[in-house]
This record gives C-alpha cells, structure tokens and sequence, in this order.
C-alpha cells in the first residue's frame, strides 16, 4: 500500500496524526485477536466433543435397529428452536437457548413399552446434533473475524506503521534539507552583498 504524501509542513502533521492514531490502536487489536484465537480454540473444541457425542449415540441405539422399524417417526418433531446472541470479543454470535420438541399423540397401552424411551433418545439425538450445529456456525463466525482481526494487525505492523514511519522521516529529511539550502543560499547572498558593498565602496574612494 503506498502513502500518498506532499513534502511540506500539513502533510507532516498528517503522517504523524495517522501514525500516532494505528500505534496507539495496534496493542487494542491484538488484544482482540489474542481472545478470538483462545474463543476458536475452545468452539474447536466443543464442536469436537459434540461431533463425538452425537456418533457415540448413534452408535450406542445401533443395538435397537431392529426395534426402530416398529416406531413412527412422525412422533416427534422440532417445534421450535429458541436463539440468542451474545458478543465475545466484539463480535456477535448466536446461542441456543431451547429446543422445544412437538410429540404426537400414541396409545401407552397399543405401543410398545420401549415407545416413551425411544421419544426421549430421539430428544437426546436432535438436541446434541443441533447443538454441534450452532457451535460449528459460531466457530464459522469466530474463524472469520479472527482472519480479518490477523490481517489488520499485520497490516499495521507490517505495512502501515513502518509505511507512515518511512513517508515522515522522507519529508522531514526533504525540509532539513530545504532549510539548509535556504540558509545556504542566504549565506551566498550576504556575501555576495558584502562584497558588492565593498567594491561600491572602493570605486567611490576612487
């Protein structure tokens, strides 16, 4: 990224506004990016443990396999999933609060006893594989402003502050420098004018 700069005086104060302003917000957005990167680890983590959790209790109900041919899986269905949001390091992400199931109507003394238990294991499934869901979009969301939080604090380190740095010390090397030809220049002049003082006053001697 290039700075656009003049090499005078307001473009100066500029530079060192700018500069001043991305060194004094760096140690903020690396605090931000330091508590993204443990919140990703931890939603890693728990989506992990979910993803676990759910194979685990599938493969614990593969023993009613035979059983399940007998249930109507109409029974039961997701009436409604109940959501909130909270921030975590200034970015906004949503939290499962309930799962609200509808249960059809059946005979406790037409079906099978095992019926209510096999309701409540269905429960158990649809809540841990929702849950690994919202936590894998909330990992989604945390993943996304860690990258962009990265690449700002690179951007400042790496490419802004050391940009804006190289711009002030080019344009305060340019007025040194202008100053210094100015006050040589103004040194050339009296001395020109001295000696045209001296020869005026010789040739009136004369």
């Amino acid at each position: 990224m290039a700075i656009k700069f003049q090499y005078n005086k307001t473009s100066l104060q500029q530079l060192e506004k700018q500069l001043k302003m991305r060194e004094r917000s760096l140690p903020t957005i690396k605090s931000k990016e330091s508590a993204l990167r443990i919140e990703v680890k931890r939603t890693k983590d728990e989506v992990t443990r979910l993803e676990l959790q759910l194979e685990q209790e599938i493969q614990s109900y593969g023993s009613m396999v035979a059983l399940w041919n007998e249930f109507n899986p109409q029974l039961i269905e997701v009436k409604d999933v109940s959501l909130s949001t909270r921030k975590i390091a200034g970015v906004i992400v949503p939290v499962l609060d309930e799962i609200e199931f509808s249960i059809g109507e059946y005979s406790l003394f037409n079906a099978p006893a095992w019926f209510t238990d096999g309701i409540d294991l269905l429960k158990k499934l649809a809540r841990t594989g929702i849950e690994a869901e919202f936590s894998g979009m909330k990992l989604e969301l945390l993943e996304h402003a860690r990258k962009k939080t990265t690449q700002k604090v690179n951007l400042f380190e790496k490419v802004q502050i050391p940009g804006y740095k190289d711009a002030i010390r080019k344009v305060k090397r340019f007025m040194e420098d202008e100053e210094s030809l100015s006050k040589s220049s103004q040194k050339i002049m009296r001395a020109n004018q001295e000696k045209r003082k001296v020869k005026e006053e010789e040739e009136a001697e004369l």
